[in-house]
């Protein structure tokens, strides 16, 4: 197996003799061509810096907005770079990096990579099918509809704005980080939020809006002598001038409240943690996901998960790393065994 063939360096000891260790070479994907591209960086900024260097040899590879591979600020081609390494981090977000494609990529090189395979990163992006998928196993989510560019749109919208009670949700179908949402509350919203969804992807979805508070549960794989570990719940408390955990919340905003575990009943918490791991087991998601839900009055409702969550120190899944006693160090260390090991 490609991951077996380790560089050996060299260390000397006290006494005089040498002896010698090896580390495992990981290759850091970050940036791509995707409308999360400045949110990646990020996160594989926070990869590199939480990457023991007695344990490994990280190199960062940046790929430009145009899906160039760059090492160093220097071009290469992507198979040269994959056959220096022994796994690969994904820490890619959005089109291309989470929906299969570079995982498609990966797998022809015969290269461990962190995340979800191809079909399951595809699924988990694409916000429709994940939603069927889901609910005929139970899961309940808000009441939705597609829209796309067609010769009939202007019909379509109104027979969509007539059927949903408003405020309504307006999403592009395969976007993340929030990005393209409108919380649309009267027709001229409603045309403006389908406007600029379709600036990001030619098929929308519009949902009911559930009024409620926003939680989100990770899961991971084998980790602690559990085959699926569930994450405790994030109760997440937007500015009061936000209407919802939105890119700006997510990224910019230092008003955003976490709550962990979230102020949730016994009997909510049990049921969000069994719901995360429900999504995750039902998608084949593998090694680590991030489940987002509303928590209402009527009950529990899925929105979304993420296949590649954000892992810079103030994102989520660290944070409830660290709200179990783990760290982000732990977690990559676990995923990167997982990817090498094949699991």
């Amino acid at each position: 197996m490609k991951y077996t063939e380790v560089k050996w360096l060299s260390v000397e000891s006290h006494a005089g003799y040498t002896f010698y260790m090896s580390k495992i070479r990981v290759a850091v994907l970050r940036g791509g061509p995707s409308s999360e591209y400045e949110v990646s960086l990020k996160t594989g900024d926070s990869v590199l810096k939480n990457l023991s260097p007695e344990k490994y040899l990280a190199q960062d590879i940046l790929i430009d907005k145009t899906g160039v591979w760059h090492v160093r600020g220097i071009p290469v081609e992507p198979h040269g770079v994959i056959r220096q390494s022994d796994v690969v981090v994904n820490a890619l977000h959005g089109e291309w990096g989470e929906d299969g494609k570079v995982q498609q990529l990966l797998e022809t090189f015969g290269m461990p990579y962190t995340g979800s395979r191809p079909l399951s990163s595809a699924l988990g992006m694409h916000k429709l099918r994940t939603k069927q998928l889901v609910a005929s196993h139970g899961v309940r989510t808000p009441r939705h509809s597609m829209l796309n560019v067609s010769d009939g749109l202007e019909r379509r919208m109104v027979e969509i704005f007539r059927s949903f009670p408003q405020p309504s949700v307006i999403k592009p179908v395969n976007k993340g980080s929030s990005v393209g949402v409108t919380i649309a509350r009267d027709w001229k919203s409603f045309r403006s939020g389908v406007s600029k969804a379709f600036n990001y992807s030619p098929d929308i979805l519009i949902e009911e809006y559930i009024r409620g508070r926003e939680a989100t549960v990770g899961v991971v794989d084998k980790f602690r002598g559990e085959e699926f570990y569930t994450l405790l719940p994030i109760e997440i408390v937007p500015a009061r001038d936000n209407d919802f955990y939105d890119y700006d919340a997510k990224y910019l905003s230092n008003e955003t409240g976490y709550s962990i575990p979230g102020n949730f009943s016994a009997a909510e918490k049990e049921e969000l943690m069994r719901l995360a791991q429900l999504v995750h087991r039902t998608l084949g998601l593998r090694h680590y996901s991030r489940s987002d839900f509303i928590v209402s009055p009527r009950g529990i409702y899925f929105l979304e998960v993420n296949t590649l969550p954000g892992l810079m120190d103030h994102s989520l899944i660290p944070k409830s790393m660290e709200a179990v006693g783990s760290s982000l160090p732990e977690l990559l260390d676990h995923i990167i065994v997982l990817a090498m090991q094949g699991h």
